[in-house]
C-alpha cells in the first residue's frame, strides 16, 4: 500500500459560521478553483453541490455536514462543510471532533452573530486552529476592520489580518496582500477566476504599510529569534520567516489570521486556499491522539499520525444511503487499512469487515482500495458501528475520547396513518436514530404513541420530511411538547422491605438509601455504602438498576428523574428467598416512596435567546418576551441594529418565529439554543401536574 500525498501535504479543515455567513457558496467556489467541480452551485437556486438533501435544496441552508476532498497545489484538502443553524449543532460537534484545523466565516455586514460564536466556542473545546474569512465585502454596510473587532472583543481572539480589501460594497474590486505587499485585482468578467496582481494603488499604500507592519509585530511576538531580528531591523525577516512564524501560532492556537473577500462574486478564495495550505496543520502538526484500553480505563494509550503504527479511526457521522446503506464516515489517526479486511469496534466489542472504502463528494463517490493515517472517509459494511465508536485492529486495542451530545429538549408524537405504515415507520426512525445522536425515540408506555425528540422545532420539521420523502412514511404528527424533568430539594433516607411469600421459593429483598439532590447538569450518581456485607454483592448491580428504571420513567409526574445521588447503606437477605427481580423491586419502590418525600420539583428546559432588530421595535420585542416568562440579560448596539441576549422557558417559545416577524415587519431575527434546566414556578407545575394526570385518567 502505498499513499499518493504525503501526510504533510494533507489538510483535514470544516467551514464553520453562523446560518447565512456563507459557509457552503465558500465550499462551492473552492470546489471550483479546485476543479473539483467544472460549474458552481448557488445555494439560493437550490443548486449548491455540498447541500444535496431535498430538505436543504427547498430551505436554502445546511443541515448535515458534506464530506468533500479537492487539491490545490499539491495538497490534498478534505473539506466538511458543517450547518449553521442551531438545531443541527450536532452536525458541527462531530466535525470539529475529527478536524485538524476550520475556516471561520464571517460575514461583512453581520460580524459575530450568535451561532458563528457558539462554534468558536466548540471549536476552542477540541482546540482547533482557525483561519477567519470574512466574506460578503460586496454587500451593502460591509466593514471588515469592524468585524476583526468584534471577533477580537467577543470571541477574545488575537486576530492577524493577512490582507486588507480594496474597496467595499459595489466598489470592492478586490485584496491587498499583506505578505507580498501587491494588490489582487479580480476580473469579474471570468468569474473571478482570472485576476490581475499589481501595485497597490496611491491612495491604499499608507493603510497597506500600517496593517504590514502591525502583521509583522504580532508574527515576531510568536518567535524569539524573529524578535531579535525584527529589533535590529524590521527589513531583515523574510516572508518566508514570518509565514512560518504565523503558522506555528495559528497550530497553537495563539493566533487567528484573517482574510477578506466575497465568495458569491468569486473574490478572493484562490489566496484562502494558499491560506490553508500555509496556515492551517497537517495531521503531523497536531499532538498524537490520546485513547485508552478497553479493558483498562486507567491504562493510557497514545497513537501517532504515522502509517506504521496500529490502525486507529473514530467513527464520526453514519448516514442512510438509499442505495448502498449504513455508511460510516471515519477518521483514521493512525495506521492504514484495506477494503475487505476485518476490524474490531473496541466500543462495542464487535468484529466488523469493510466491505467497501469511499473517498467522498457531498453525496457522489468514488472507491478506494486503502485508506491512510491522516485521511477522511466512508465505509460500507460496518453494522454495529455508530457515532463514536472506536475502529482498531483485534491485536492493538483502543478506546478513543468519545463525543458527547446534548440531551434533546423537545418531542412530537408520530402516529402512522396504517397498520401497514407501522413497520415502515419503525425502519425509517431506526435508521434516523442511528444517523444523529441528538434524535431519539421512544413508545410512551401509556399511550403506547411513539415519540420523538430533538433540538428543536426545526430539528423534527425535517425528521419528518425525511420520514414521508425518504422513507415514504404516510405519518400524523402531534403538537410539539417540552421535555420536562423531575429532581428534589431535600434529603431523604427510605426503608423498604420487599417479601412475597407464593408457596414453595418466596422473595426477599431489603434496602436502606438516602436519596440526596445532586449538583445541577451532573446527573445521576449512585454510592454503594454497604459495610459488613448486609447485602451481598451480587445483588448490587440489580438495585441501581431497578433505581435507573425508577428514574426513567419518572415519579412526581411521569418525566424523567435527572441530578440525583443515592447511596446504598443497609440491607438485608434471605438465604433462599433473596433474588436479583427482588432487591431490583425493593430498590425500585424505595426510590419511589423516597423521592416524593424529598420535596420535588419540575424542571424545564431554558433557552438562550439573541434577537437581532432595527432599534425601533426594540420595546415590542423585550414587552413580548417578558410577557413569556423571558429574562433581559442585557443589550448591545451592533451599527443600526439592537441585538437583546435573554432566557426564555422554551415553553415559551412555541411559534415564535411568527410572532417575532409580525412585531418587526420582517426585519428581526432571532437564534436559540438550550442553555440548562430551570425550576419551572409553582403555579406553572401545579397546571402541569394538573394536565399529565387528566390525560393519564384518559389513557386508563
Amino acid at each position: 500500500m502505498a499513499r499518493k500525498v504525503n501526510l504533510e501535504k494533507v489538510r483535514n479543515i470544516g467551514i464553520m459560521a453562523h446560518i447565512d455567513a456563507g459557509k457552503t457558496t465558500v465550499t462551492e467556489r473552492i470546489l471550483f478553483y479546485t476543479g473539483r467541480s467544472h460549474k458552481i452551485g448557488e445555494v439560493h437556486e437550490g443548486k449548491a453541490q455540498m447541500d444535496w438533501m431535498k430538505q436543504e435544496q427547498e430551505r436554502g441552508i445546511t443541515i448535515t455536514s458534506a464530506a468533500t476532498t479537492c487539491y490545490w497545489d499539491d495538497h490534498r484538502i478534505n473539506i466538511i462543510d458543517t450547518p449553521g443553524h442551531v438545531d443541527f449543532t450536532v452536525e458541527v460537534e462531530r466535525s470539529l471532533r475529527v478536524l485538524d484545523g476550520a475556516v471561520a466565516v464571517f460575514c461583512a455586514v453581520g460580524g459575530v452573530e450568535p451561532q458563528s460564536e457558539k462554534v468558536w466556542h466548540q471549536s476552542n473545546k477540541y482546540e482547533v486552529p482557525k483561519l477567519a474569512f470574512i466574506n460578503k465585502m460586496d454587500r451593502v454596510g460591509a466593514d471588515f476592520f469592524g468585524v476583526i473587532q468584534h471577533i477580537e472583543k467577543d470571541l477574545g481572539a488575537n486576530v492577524i489580518p493577512l490582507q486588507v480589501p480594496i474597496g467595499a460594497e459595489e466598489n470592492f474590486l478586490g485584496i491587498i496582500d499583506l505578505m507580498e505587499m501587491k494588490a489582487y485585482i479580480y476580473d469579474d468578467e471570468s468569474l473571478g477566476k482570472n485576476y490581475h496582481i499589481e501595485d497597490i494603488p496611491a491612495d491604499y499604500l499608507e493603510l497597506a504599510k500600517k496593517h504590514h507592519h502591525i502583521m509583522v509585530e504580532k508574527a515576531v511576538e510568536l518567535d524569539d529569534s524573529l524578535m531579535e531580528k525584527y529589533l535590529e531591523s524590521e527589513d531583515k525577516i523574510a516572508k518566508e520567516e514570518l509565514i512560518r512564524a504565523i503558522r506555528q501560532g495559528t497550530i497553537q492556537n495563539k493566533v487567528v489570521p484573517a482574510l477578506c473577500g466575497s465568495a458569491f462574486k468569486n473574490k478572493g478564495i484562490q489566496r484562502l486556499l494558499d491560506a490553508i495550505n500555509f496556515y492551517l496543520p497537517s495531521p503531523i502538526d497536531l499532538p498524537a491522539v490520546n485513547g485508552h484500553d478497553p479493558d483498562d480505563i486507567a491504562q493510557k494509550i497514545i497513537r501517532n499520525p504515522d502509517d506504521n503504527e496500529p490502525f486507529t479511526a473514530l467513527a464520526f457521522k453514519v448516514q442512510s444511503d438509499p442505495h448502498m446503506g449504513k455508511l460510516v464516515y471515519f477518521r483514521v489517526y493512525s495506521g492504514s487499512i484495506k477494503a475487505g479486511e476485518f476490524i474490531h469496534n473496541a466500543t462495542k466489542e464487535r468484529k466488523e469487515r469493510i466491505g467497501r472504502i469511499l473517498q467522498m463528494h457531498a453525496n457522489e463517490r468514488e472507491s478506494r482500495e486503502d485508506i491512510f493515517a491522516g485521511d477522511i472517509a466512508a465505509a460500507i459494511g460496518l453494522e454495529h458501528t455508530v457515532t463514536g465508536d472506536t475502529l482498531c485492529t483485534e491485536d492493538n486495542k483502543i478506546v478513543l475520547e468519545a463525543i458527547e451530545f446534548p440531551a434533546p429538549v423537545i418531542a412530537v408524537s408520530v402516529t402512522p396513518s396504517s397498520r401497514d405504515e407501522q413497520e415502515k415507520l419503525a425502519k425509517g426512525l431506526h435508521r434516523l436514530a442511528e444517523e444523529d445522536p441528538t434524535f431519539t425515540v421512544h413508545t410512551d408506555s401509556e399511550t403506547e404513541e411513539t415519540i420523538i425528540s430533538g433540538m428543536g422545532e426545526l430539528h423534527l420539521e425535517v425528521i419528518v420530511d425525511r420520514l414521508k420523502t425518504e422513507f415514504k412514511v404516510d405519518a400524523q404528527v402531534g403538537q410539539p411538547r417540552v421535555a420536562y424533568r423531575e429532581t428534589i430539594t431535600t434529603s431523604t433516607t427510605e426503608n423498604y422491605k420487599y417479601a412475597k411469600q407464593t408457596g414453595g421459593r418466596g422473595q426477599y429483598g431489603h434496602v436502606v438509601i438516602e436519596i440526596l439532590p445532586a449538583v445541577p447538569g451532573e446527573g445521576f450518581e449512585f454510592i454503594n455504602a454497604i459495610k459488613g456485607g448486609s447485602i451481598p454483592r451480587e445483588y448490587i448491580p440489580p438495585i441501581e438498576k431497578g433505581i435507573i428504571e425508577a428514574m426513567r420513567k419518572g415519579v412526581y409526574a411521569g418525566y424523567s428523574v435527572v441530578d440525583v445521588k443515592v447511596r446504598l447503606i443497609d440491607g438485608s437477605y434471605h438465604e433462599v428467598d433473596s433474588s436479583e427481580i427482588a432487591f431490583k423491586i425493593a430498590a425500585s419502590s424505595a426510590f419511589k416512596r423516597a423521592f416524593m418525600r424529598s420535596m420535588p420539583v419540575l424542571l424545564e428546559p431554558s433557552m438562550s435567546v439573541e434577537i437581532t432588530t432595527p432599534e425601533q421595535y426594540v420595546g415590542d420585542v423585550v414587552g413580548n418576551i417578558c410577557s413569556r416568562r423571558g429574562k433581559i440579560l442585557g443589550m448591545e448596539v451592533k451599527g443600526p441594529l439592537q441585538v437583546v441576549s435573554t432566557e426564555v422557558p422554551l415553553s415559551e417559545m412555541f411559534g415564535y418565529a411568527t410572532t417575532l416577524r409580525s412585531l418587526s415587519s420582517g426585519r428581526a431575527n432571532y437564534s436559540m439554543h438550550f442553555e440548562k434546566y430551570v425550576e419551572v414556578p409553582y403555579d406553572i407545575s401545579e397546571k402541569i401536574l394538573e394536565e399529565r394526570k387528566e390525560y393519564r385518567t384518559k389513557v386508563d
